[in-house]
């Protein structure tokens, strides 16, 4: 194939050495909270400025792969995640590195990463085309029935609790109100000025997961008290890899997933790793035994999340719609080279160049970040020999300095605060964090598209024949409809079962 013949120029030492340089720099800035792919990608693209177009984009691409990969690692080791993508990662990820199994988690993790984005840039490069029509599918209806879709991923996040998952889901949604609205401008539940700009997505997420994690660790009654020791687990990379060859239809169901979520505009690896958590969750054999610490869920968000990043160049380079934020970051970095997307990228006399070569560096950055994430995870166990008055000291450090940094404003530092706060409360309750978060990353998406729905509606055929007509409507509804359905049922089933344990003779 003609494109083949460009995938040569990927091989120079000088394009190696950005691959490897990026893929490290890509799962640091993914395991610090706060720092996010698409902070990464932003701070480096005005570096590419003095790079030429191929070597600009090589450098952006290992960055952002490798920074959804790296948000696991403090999403396992600390119960952090590093990034807004490794949210599912992290159900079973923390109870495994709480069992001593955190070097085997991190595997699991990179190996499903190294699949899922394979994946993700073969769709890429053989299927753009036809999956770019498909992104084109989706209009404000389409995409509002998509975040209904992730919002009934609530049932299978509340660990049998589906009224306190159901109840911290709507309180994220309303929490993701707060500020202007996106469509009049006008205020709302701004009960101060701290609130005038709403909340951001990360200062909300360290705020759920790091501060009561932080308080956590700091009840501990004997907190200077030696902590159990980790060692290193030989043998298990081997283990891990025959574990993926078990789990074809996770495997399987996470790419697909991935890859369809992320060429939808908006979407990102957050809602691709909770909808096949979910999803690989309600479809398996034993779900009661995710959530502690099933390396299967792991998997499942991993492979789901990074198969998001080859996808959502798909639309990008084809239409110019960013299918996530990190990759409209990624547009600055084209136009800086005066790379405009549409058919000329792909045209062998201008730019398909470029273009394969990005395709091919961003194909061999998988091995790269799996590679070095491999390396690192052997030393996952000096991280959980930390005491825990040390871990909750550098805890609190890395969740000022990376909310701070969203925006450089001490009010998201306030904010992070308040929400931990109320979730270290509310997790003395029982109710748990992941469905709050989950409100909040969908509840604003939801409301735009619908309002914009609405606004196109009134003009044409109606707020009803809007919303529930049209094919991909019509199947969106239908898998709503199914989610809620099967999750109800496994929360009966799982009700029942535990009653007929509980039968005393």
């Amino acid at each position: 194939m003609e494109m083949l013949s460009y995938f040569g120029d990927i091989f120079t030492f000088q394009n190696l050495l950005i691959l490897l340089l990026g893929s490290i720099g890509g799962i640091f800035f993914g395991a610090m909270p706060g720092l996010s792919p698409t902070m990464a990608v932003a701070l480096l693209v005005p570096f590419t400025f003095y790079m030429d177009a191929a070597s600009g984009l090589l450098l952006l691409g290992a960055v952002y792969t490798s920074a959804v990969a790296g948000g696991a690692i403090t999403a396992i080791l600390i119960n952090i995640p590093g990034a807004p993508a490794s949210i599912a990662t992290m159900f079973d990820g923390a109870p495994m590195a709480k069992q001593g199994r955190g070097q085997q988690a991190l595997y699991v993790a990179f190996f499903g990463s190294l699949i899922g984005g394979l994946v993700g840039v073969i769709a890429l490069l053989f299927f753009t085309p036809p999956l770019a029509a498909l992104a084109m599918e989706f209009g404000p209806a389409e995409l509002f029935w998509v975040t209904v879709f992730g919002i009934t991923v609530i049932a299978g996040l509340s660990g049998g609790m589906l009224i306190k998952g159901l109840f911290g889901g709507i309180l994220g949604m309303l929490i993701s109100c707060i500020g202007e609205s996106p469509m009049l401008g006008e205020p709302r539940f701004v009960v101060h000025d701290v609130f005038i700009s709403g909340i951001a997505i990360v200062p909300a997420l360290i705020g759920l997961f790091a501060i009561p994690q932080i308080l956590t660790l700091v009840e501990e009654v004997n907190i200077t008290a030696t902590k159990t020791k980790y060692s290193p687990q030989p043998g298990v990379l081997g283990k891990t890899i025959k574990m993926f060859l078990k789990w074809p239809k996770t495997v399987a169901l996470g790419s697909i997933l991935g890859t369809i979520i992320g060429i939808i505009p908006g979407a990102g690896g957050q809602v691709a790793g909770l909808i096949s958590y979910d999803q690989v969750k309600k479809t398996s054999k034993n779900p009661q035994c995710f959530g502690e610490g099933n390396p299967e869920g792991v998997a499942a968000s991993e492979v789901a999340n990074s198969s998001t990043v080859g996808a959502a160049m798909i639309p990008l380079l084809t239409l110019g719609i960013p299918g996530s934020p990190t990759a409209a970051v990624l547009l600055g970095g084209l136009l800086i080279h005066g790379l405009f997307p549409g058919p000329d990228l792909f045209d062998p006399n201008k730019y398909a160049n470029v273009t394969y070569t990005f395709i091919g560096g961003m194909f061999l950055a998988q091995f790269f970040m799996c590679g070095i994430g491999f390396f690192f995870s052997r030393y996952s166990h000096s991280i959980m020999n930390i005491s825990n008055l040390m871990m909750a000291g550098a805890v609190t450090v890395l969740a000022v300095f990376g909310t701070y940094c969203v925006s450089n404003s001490v009010d998201d530092v306030v904010i992070m605060f308040l929400l931990g706060l109320g979730m270290y409360i509310g997790s003395k309750f029982g109710f748990p964090s992941a469905p709050v978060v989950l409100g909040i990353i969908l509840g604003p998406i939801a409301e735009e598209n619908f309002l914009r729905g609405k606004l196109i509606a009134e003009t044409d055929v109606g707020v009803f024949n809007y919303f529930f007509t049209g094919n991909m409507n019509i199947v969106l509804i239908a898998l709503c409809v199914f989610s809620i359905g099967w999750g109800l049922y496994s929360e009966i089933k799982a009700w029942r079962k535990s009653k007929a344990d509980c039968v005393i003779a």
